[in-house]
This record gives structure tokens, sequence and C-alpha cells, in this order.
């Protein structure tokens, strides 16, 4: 079965759903757009080191979405401004990664599958690592979701009942630069912001608790997956823009449920 490239396609697609969903919830609920949109321009940089030095995408992509992430943590720690600074990494980490990986000349030919993702090129490998990397996440999200959710919905309460935002930041930026590095593959550093957001965004309207949120998002990142890739075998369009175009019809569909 897993000789269908379509196949392994669908499964890596509900692989990072399955993750994308709940995360996405948390960047929603802590307005860190920028912040996803900082680290998945920083992808292509990863991108660039590891083909340079002929390591694993996945291995580059991760390391430097780690850095990314915990530089942009300690700059807001210090007090700098979250919205600017957000722009600024996020526009810079894009431009010099661009740069960077002119100088690779192996690289220049795919560069549009590392800025839109080419998940119908998705193997055995790739998947073996997506899952077990959502699983990692998704269990990290579960053991601390209480603490995630009171730390990111109230910080003074959360400091009141004994628990570190900060801690909590930290851990879901980690969580963010995982989904980063699994994602590459999947719908291209300039769309994993979509998948986390639009998502967590179109299951916020009818949720009424954080975990029907989070549930919901998996859902609509799933039917997203599934809908973006049926549509692109279909009409013969870009796997990745096609997931998250879908996603964007999910959400539309969404508020004029809850108008109704």
């Amino acid at each position: 079965m897993l000789d269908d490239f379509f196949t392994r396609a669908v499964l890596a697609g509900l692989g990072l759903a399955l993750v994308a969903g709940p995360l996405g919830c948390f960047v929603v609920w802590r307005r860190m757009a920028y912040f996803g949109d900082s680290t998945a321009h920083a992808a292509i940089l990863g991108v660039a080191l590891a083909l340079a030095f002929d390591v694993s995408i996945y291995a580059g992509t991760l390391a430097v979405a780690v850095a990314m992430a915990c530089l942009v943590s300690a700059l807001v720690a210090r007090g700098q401004a979250m919205d600017t600074m957000l722009g600024v990494l996020s526009h810079s980490a894009l431009a010099i990664g661009l740069v960077a990986i002119s100088f690779v000349p192996s690289a220049r030919s795919d560069l549009s599958a590392y800025l839109f993702g080419d998940i119908l090129a998705v193997g055995r490998a790739d998947l073996v690592l997506i899952w077990a990397g959502a699983a990692l996440v998704l269990g990290l999200l579960i053991l601390r979701w209480q603490r995630l959710v009171t730390s990111s919905l109230n910080e003074e309460l959360a400091m009141a009942a004994g628990i570190d935002p900060r801690l909590e930041r930290l851990m879901l930026s980690l969580c963010l630069a995982v989904v980063v590095a699994l994602a590459i593959r999947v719908v291209g550093s300039l769309l994993i912001s979509a998948m986390l957001i639009v998502p967590a965004a179109a299951a916020r309207g009818w949720a009424r608790t954080p975990e029907r949120m989070a549930a919901g998002a998996a859902l609509v990142a799933a039917g997203s997956v599934l809908a973006g890739l049926w549509s692109s075998l279909r009409l013969d369009t870009p796997a990745g823009p096609s997931i998250v175009t879908a996603a964007a019809v999910f959400f539309l569909i969404s508020q004029g449920v809850r108008r109704a």
C-alpha cells in the first residue's frame, strides 16, 4: 500500500494535521502568528545549511528552527516589542535563507518545493519521521495540557498556581520548531503558519472548551489535507497550496455557520 505515492502523501498530511491542529490553538490563543512565521521562514536557512553540509533536511531545519525559537523567546523575555521584533526576524530570516540557498546549486531547482512543499514526493523514511515527531509533540502537549492552557489564557493565574509561564512558552516554542521541521516537505516554509492558524481559527467559532477547539482544529486540518490532495489530483494544482486553500474554505464555512 505504501508504494502508492498518493497514499504516502495522505498519511504524511494526516500526521501533520494531527499535531498542527492542537498546537495551532496555542498559536491563536497566544497571538503567536508572527512567531510561527519567524520559525517557518528560518527553515529555508536550515535547508541551505543541510544541503551545504550534506546532512538531513529535517536535521538542518530543526536546528535552525530551534535556534530561532530560542532567540525569539529570549528577546520577548527581555521586554522587546513582540510584534515588531517578530516582524523583523520573520522577514530577515526568509531573506537570509533565500540568499544562503542561492549559493547551493543543487537546491536552486528545488526551491519551490521548500517554499510550498512537495508532499507527493514523501517517502517511507519521511513518513516515519513525520509520525514519530508528531507523536512526540502531541504526547508533550497532552502531558502538559493544563499547564499550557492556563499559562496561555492568563499568565497571572498561572503564576498564582505555581506555573512558570516562561517555561511553558519555551516548551511551545520547541514544539513549534519540531512541527516546522516536519512540515517543510508537506506544505513548505511559506505555508506552515497557515496550517497552524487557519484550522484553529475555523474551530474557534463553535468550540466551547479548549479541548473541543483542539479536537476540532485537528479535524479541520485533516479534512483540509484530504480535500486539498483530492483537488490537487483532480485539477492538477500544487498540493501544498491546495491544502491551505481547502483550510481557508473550511474557515469561511465555519464563519457562515457561526453567523447563521
